[in-house]
């Protein structure tokens, strides 16, 4: 039965993590310049003043002569009465804190094991996910008791151990995870269609692609620009730059932390076929940590970098000073597009035209169709009035699924340990994590261990 309820603009929607400096400023100014929705934003947030912070931020967007689309933003402390009644729930939450990703990060260093982001795969995103499945099972249980109907978008990270906990706790939930890496490649592969004279201005939109594996190691089979097959111009591109790699976000921070020249994705290219769909930070932490992590000397020479927890601190108290300027009017409100696609989905939920986009889903429609039914795949998906259908995406390729099945039985096995308290399941998992499981049982076990104490306090919070 569908959703009556889900009416443009009039819309009630949830966000668990309203009082985010990142994520929900980009939200909201996306809603501002959308004039075929409006409604109601509840912030719900465990740091309430930083909620309060984001209503002051929203509502001064919505009062903006230039706005389009209204909304009324309002902070709730309570996360039953946030949900109850919510046509639309965003979930973009930080599991814990910097201090502890600290830890997930750069704990392991001393086995000589680095990791360039550190919260979907390798010990860090293991131990993250003991974090995270706590307040997504409370998560998931307020959602089934007080807005069973409701759609929910999960944007953060682990995103597969998320959606998996949300579905395993309430499997009739309507929720699907987003994550914008593959924007960045269908972005990379538009750049390729416009060097060639007289094709004219290819946006990333315009490059239809089949995708399909597991969040940040997401693979392309095929891509197309309205009937040219890109394999080949891709390749093409790929021979050019090998070597040298083609950065396309070099200016995005001082210290080129996020920033990478692509030569990862650009070599997976050459030895499996398919395009390497995420960045390259997140592609290399899925492979063996003997291949592009062996040493900073060697991530060097793939032209990725090591995003430090210590700037993503001092970044943190850059975005609260912004916030506090924001709040009291000391600095302007500029609305500009994101190019993220939450808004362009909501509207599909909402009857105002269909949208083909990437999502996280689980396998029970056999998406990927050599992988099994629980493990949580990404691929593309049709949204329509209060619609969400997974296309199905094919096979992954024999090399590439003798890749990939490591870290779905690793999917399996942290959500026992979240569960269930599991640590011979995490054990499993890290003797089987590509970066960890060729350093000697009594060393993986010893930083197991050592991790899950560090992790411990935050474990035990509540949401």
């Amino acid at each position: 039965m569908k959703n009556s309820n889900l009416k443009a603009k009039n819309l009630n929607i949830t966000y668990i993590g309203g009082g985010s400096r990142q994520w929900a400023w980009t939200f909201m100014t996306d809603l501002a310049l959308e004039p075929e929705l409006g409604g109601t934003i509840r912030l719900y947030d465990i740091d309430t003043a930083a909620a309060k912070n984001n209503e002051i931020i929203g509502n001064r967007i919505s009062a903006l002569p230039e706005t389009k689309g209204k909304w009324l933003y309002q902070t709730i402390t309570s996360l039953e009465e946030a949900v109850t009644g919510a046509d639309i729930i965003i979930i973009s939450i930080l599991p814990g804190t910097f201090k502890d990703m600290h830890s997930d990060v750069h704990l392991p260093e001393r086995l000589g094991i680095y990791q360039s982001v550190g919260d979907t795969a390798g010990p860090g995103g293991i131990i993250r996910s003991l974090r995270t499945i706590p307040p997504f099972v409370t998560f998931a249980e307020v959602i089934r008791a007080c807005a069973p109907q409701a759609w929910v978008i999960n944007y953060t990270n682990p995103m597969s151990i998320c959606m998996r906990t949300l579905y395993h706790v309430f499997p009739e939930i309507k929720a699907f995870g987003c994550c914008h890496e593959v924007f960045g490649m269908q972005s990379l592969l538009a750049m390729v269609v416009n060097r060639n004279p007289g094709v004219g201005d290819v946006g990333r939109r315009d490059i239809k692609v089949n995708v399909l594996g597991l969040n940040h190691f997401t693979w392309f089979d095929s891509a197309f620009y309205q009937d040219l097959d890109l394999f080949d111009m891709y390749r093409r591109f790929v021979d050019e730059f090998y070597e040298t790699g083609f950065e396309t976000d070099a200016s995005n921070l001082p210290d080129r932390c996020f920033s990478s020249n692509n030569r990862v994705k650009f070599d997976l290219f050459r030895r499996y076929g398919w395009i390497a769909a995420a960045g390259d930070r997140h592609l290399a932490e899925f492979m063996p940590g003997t291949e592009y992590l062996k040493n900073p000397e060697v991530i060097e020479s793939w032209g990725f970098y090591l995003t430090s927890v210590d700037w993503r601190i001092k970044d943190l108290e850059k975005r609260r000073a912004r916030s506090e300027r924001l709040v009291t009017g000391a600095e302007d409100i500029i609305l500009s597009p994101s190019g993220e696609e939450g808004i362009l989905l909501i509207k599909a939920l909402c009857g105002l035209g269909d949208v083909v986009s990437n999502v996280n889903l689980p396998n029970t429609a056999k998406q990927i169709a050599n992988l099994p039914l629980e493990t949580v795949v990404e691929t593309n998906a049709v949204f329509s009035y209060d619609s969400v259908i997974p296309a199905n995406a094919g096979k992954l390729s024999d090399e590439i699924l003798a890749l990939t099945e490591p870290h779905v039985k690793n999917q399996t096995d942290i959500l026992e340990a979240g569960l269930n308290n599991g640590r011979e399941a995490v054990h499993r998992a890290f003797g089987r994590d590509p970066l960890v499981c060729n350093y000697p049982e009594y060393d993986r076990r010893k930083l197991a261990e050592d991790m899950i104490r560090m992790a411990d306090k935050d474990i035990s919070q509540e949401p």
